[in-house]
């Protein structure tokens, strides 16, 4: 099988916009045509991963309308939703189209509009994916996130400004982010003294509510040397399903979807945790970032937060983490973030990252559904 190479990426700029959910996706895919130099009359498959476009602003068949706003017909259209892992379900598609020879130019647009909808109205859409027993009692996912952080400092004895220090850190490196919602840093004492959401968690521990889109084009690597000699291959990708009830984990601070899509993606590009050099993970809640951190095995159990106290997993860490702001800064249109992940990889492997760039070879994103109930992780290596 010929390896599948991303040759074009773009990001629209994340937060309250006037655009509705076509323009923006039209946005995005122009601008990520734009950037390989490709025209839309060569797309074989578009796909678009998006939530609820429906529920949001009562628009449906979206990706048929991006083909005819790209003139990319007659290109094979889907729509692709995994709830807050659309976009990671989406770069998993178009993976597959390329892998299976079944598509030579794949373009995958993500994008989400919800800042016209009330944060109750937004709250209740997104409550929607979780087990109907949970969301007929009033279970949100901010409510899961404040349980699983104070079991977590709990279990593991972290301090409470260990979760605040990591949005310290996101928004300090989101200032550099032009396309971030919030471009300003926050101090530890903001943090910890905004508003309460879910106990511990307060008002800067979570994310915010975003309009946006991210777009990547996808081809096989002999036909990414015709545009481009520095492009990035995805070596690895593993898709996985957790319980769809919470409760029912036999530990609620590990992620199993995030595990074992993880391992299937280090096996498949024959790599480790320790082989890479930059990711970016689904921090909708700053716990998060502790979980996934740990279930993608590049610390140990209940170790995370440690990472965090030492810099490890700043931008001139060890482990550079969110190099984008990630969720927490950048902003989370849940169609648009898994894409916008690999974006932020894409550029930092083929060094066009500005003011954010670290030194990496290889990277890693990680974008999770719900509470972890979905989740695809993508390995991307560069190619020079």
């Amino acid at each position: 099988m010929e390896r599948v190479a991303i040759i074009g990426a773009s990001m629209t700029r994340f937060g309250q916009r006037d655009a509705w959910i076509r323009e923006l996706l039209a946005e995005a895919g122009r601008a990520c045509l734009d950037d390989a130099g490709v025209a839309p009359d060569a797309i074989d498959h578009l796909y678009v991963s998006n939530m609820a476009s429906g529920e949001f602003e009562g628009q449906t068949g979206v990706p048929n309308a991006l083909a005819h706003d790209l003139a990319a017909m007659p290109a094979y259209t889907a729509r692709i939703d995994q709830t807050s892992s659309s976009g990671g379900a989406g770069t998993y598609a178009a993976w597959q189209s390329v892998a299976s020879g079944a598509s030579e130019m794949t373009l995958l647009v993500g994008g989400e509009k919800m800042t016209h909808r009330t944060t109750a109205e937004s709250t209740d859409v997104i409550a929607s994916l979780t087990h109907p027993v949970e969301y007929k009692h009033g279970v949100t996912l901010p409510s899961f996130a404040g349980l699983t952080a104070r079991l977590y400092l709990h279990e593991y004895d972290a301090p409470r400004e260990s979760l605040g220090k990591v949005a310290v850190k996101n928004h300090k490196n989101g200032v550099d982010n032009p396309h971030a919602q919030f471009r300003k840093e926050v101090d530890l004492d903001t943090v910890l003294e905004s508003p309460v959401v879910a106990d511990p968690l307060r008002l800067y521990d979570f994310c915010p509510i975003t309009d946006g889109s991210a777009a990547l084009l996808f081809c096989p690597e002999s036909v990414a040397r015709e545009y481009t000699d520095e492009y990035a291959v995805v070596s690895g990708i593993g898709g996985a399903t957790d319980t769809h009830v919470v409760h029912e984990r036999a530990d609620p601070t590990t992620m199993g979807g995030v595990v074992n899509s993880s391992e299937i993606a280090y096996e498949m590009a024959d790599l480790g945790p320790d082989d890479v050099d930059v990711a970016e993970l689904h921090d909708m809640f700053t716990i998060l970032e502790f979980l996934q951190s740990e279930d993608l095995g590049f610390f140990e159990k209940g170790e995370g937060w440690k990472a965090v106290e030492e810099g490890v997993t700043d931008r001139d860490g060890e482990l550079p983490i969110n190099t984008s702001g990630g969720l927490k800064s950048k902003g989370h249109p849940l169609g648009a973030s898994g894409v916008a992940q690999v974006y932020e990889i894409y550029r930092q492997l083929t060094r066009d990252a500005g003011d954010r760039q670290v030194d990496a070879d290889t990277g890693l994103a990680c974008n999770v559904g719900g509470f972890g109930n979905c989740v695809t992780t993508t390995i991307l290596e560069a190619e020079r």
